[in-house]
């Protein structure tokens, strides 16, 4: 199963699926690509409190009656957390979970070491992430997340607002997504004059997402998702719940929020791969489909592995 984010939909897959399912070296996968409840052509949420817990439990319940009771799951954007949840709550059947966006630990302990390894790079980080400052200079990070985010507050607050305009005009929908779509795939095309929008994507690429969001009307309820669900995913700290399934970490350099393995390793307390990919940004299935497949792969031949190791250990009596 993979599974999508705001503001893209199940087409942001079109280009990794035949990818999938293409046998190489005798494996080929079955796909499922769910639109998320109140995105795509999916029927919105009818009552108060459809969030990423309860997203997670109607997608393993899709898989069961899919007759998949076990099955890796791969996710970005707000598909790395559903994906995650599912991981945490419903680890008998997720056999991996194959993330591109893995956010970093917000507890204090954390943060602090974020802090020092600002300053102090190689007491805190591995080479690797000294090497390509990942994580600091902070500030600069910081500027950069302030500048991206002011969505966020917005559809996490006022929904509705937001949403009715965007409903009611197709030119401000149109402008209010592919603004993402540029800085959010380079943060160097906020000084393009043409947003760097054709230097991943087509426009037809471009406008077949948007015409999802339109044609289904579904806009409003893809917002209000995010005032759903961030609270409410605080409040559980599903976040802060290890994972025990195997993981893999892909992490982009353009991505919105970058991972550390360094803070991230006590989180995922069976992490077999973590890799750091040469180019890409947020939207990375769309951008780069066969980077992220061949790490999807990669990651399956891991959990094979293990699995079968386990299944040859002898039996305690």
């Amino acid at each position: 199963m993979v599974i999508h984010g705001w503001p893209g939909s199940f087409w942001e897959y079109f280009k990794s699926i035949p990818l999938l399912t293409e046998p190489v070296n005798d494996v080929a996968f079955e796909v499922i690509v769910p639109s998320i409840p109140g995105y795509g052509f999916s029927d919105a949420p009818q009552q108060q409190g459809f969030d990423v817990t309860q997203t997670a439990r109607i997608f393993v319940q899709l898989m069961k009656r899919l007759n998949h009771n076990r099955f890796i799951v791969h996710g970005g954007d707000w598909g790395s957390m559903i994906s995650r949840a599912m991981a945490v709550i419903y680890p008998q059947n997720v056999r991996g979970l194959h993330l591109t966006m893995a956010a970093n630990p917000m507890d204090g302990f954390s943060m602090v070491k974020q802090a020092i390894g600002s300053y102090f790079p190689s007491l805190i980080f591995n080479e690797p992430e000294v090497e390509h400052k990942k994580l600091y200079p902070q500030w600069d990070k910081i500027k950069f997340i302030i500048r991206e985010t002011g969505y966020m507050h917005l559809q996490s607050t006022k929904p509705d607002t937001i949403g009715a305009v965007l409903n009611d005009s197709p030119s401000g929908l149109a402008a209010y997504i592919l603004e993402k779509f540029s800085t959010w795939t380079h943060p160097d095309n906020v000084n393009k004059h043409d947003g760097g929008l054709t230097e991943k994507f087509t426009l037809d690429e471009l406008l077949t997402n948007i015409m999802i969001y339109w044609t289904s009307n579904n806009v409003v309820s893809s917002v209000r998702y995010y005032k759903e669900s961030f609270l409410r995913f605080l409040e559980l700290k599903v976040d802060s719940i290890p994972v025990t399934v195997p993981t893999a970490v892909c992490d982009f350099p353009q991505e919105l929020m970058r991972t550390s393995q360094t803070l991230i390793k006590g989180l995922y307390k069976n992490l077999v791969q973590f890799s750091d990919m040469p180019r890409g940004g947020h939207f990375a299935a769309f951008e780069e489909p066969k980077l992220v497949v061949d790490d999807i792969r990669s990651f399956v031949q891991k959990v094979l592995k293990q699995e079968q190791s386990e299944a040859n250990k002898p039996k305690s009596i």
